[in-house]
């Protein structure tokens, strides 16, 4: 098992480049084909006022055409990114759907989708606000967030796996596996509040720490006995291990025909630091 085939979303925010460093850094790393997929903002963008010349008679052809260049240097500079000394296999895939339809509907052909985690203090004419929990809940192929501070290095060292026993975290761990082999410390981590019952019978961790060893993946497993809020400790106690991955199931329901996330999983996707791969 391995990822044959990546995409990677490509959009013109001050970030985009790290994001094209690390899917070719993974690209590279699991001998896969890389996809960027560039969304131009024709339906979902807004134009900046100072794009358009004054006095253009066709303001809706002027501004399709102004996407339509920003979209190809987008391109343009992914290809010079993806081609240096040890160039990668990729394609660039140009259009006018909405990020979020563009990127589930491709994704759908790809064996892991990297996005970026969501800035709202980023200016940006073509906001995204929501495209990781609806991609992540709709695409059904796990999703690896990059976090939009600080660096992130493709071949994580340090895996940390939230582990509750859930069909999430279950499909989240499996989706990881080609991450996992080549980690050099894996570590299973489950939580339970003070106060409630110590179920490992439930968890099944013994055997799961088995199915990992079949795979050729050596794992150990901690249970932590929390006071605070879940997603504080995970995160917290993957800064304490150092970890430079964190793998999760990601949790979601329908609302008003609307994707929106659990809380331990909307909170953790608003403090990560690190890259987190996260499945449905």
């Amino acid at each position: 098992m391995d990822f044959k085939t990546i995409l990677v979303h490509l959009d013109h925010t001050e970030r985009c480049s790290a994001r094209v460093a690390f899917a070719a850094g993974l690209a590279r790393a699991h001998g896969s084909h890389l996809i960027g997929l560039v969304p131009t903002g024709l339906y979902d963008g807004v134009i900046p006022a100072n794009a358009i010349p004054p006095g253009v008679t066709d303001f809706i052809a002027e501004s399709a055409d102004h996407l339509r260049r920003r979209a190809e240097a987008i391109s343009e500079s992914f290809k010079v990114r993806v081609s240096g000394p040890i160039p990668v296999s990729h394609e660039i895939r140009l259009t006018d759907g909405t990020a979020v339809d563009a990127i589930v509907q491709h994704g759908r052909s790809s064996d892991l989708i990297v996005l970026g985690q969501e800035d709202r203090s980023a200016r940006s004419d073509a906001p995204a606000h929501g495209l990781v929990p609806r991609v992540m809940l709709q695409a059904g192929r796990p999703v690896l967030v990059v976090p939009y501070a600080g660096s992130a290095e493709p071949k994580a060292k340090n895996v940390f796996v939230a582990w509750d026993g859930s069909r999430a975290s279950a499909v989240a761990m499996r989706a990881a596996l080609p991450l996992l082999a080549k980690a050099r410390q894996v570590k299973l981590v489950f939580c339970r509040r003070l106060g409630e019952p110590h179920e490992p019978a439930r968890l099944l961790v013994a055997e799961t720490l088995q199915w990992l060893q079949r795979h050729g993946i050596k794992a150990t497993a901690e249970e932590d006995v929390i006071e605070i809020d879940i997603a504080a400790a995970l995160l917290s106690r993957a800064c304490d291990l150092g970890a430079d991955l964190m793998v999760m199931g990601g949790y979601g329901h329908s609302r008003l025909r609307e994707m929106v996330l659990g809380g331990v999983t909307q909170q953790i996707l608003a403090h990560m630091t690190f890259p987190i791969l996260m499945a449905h």
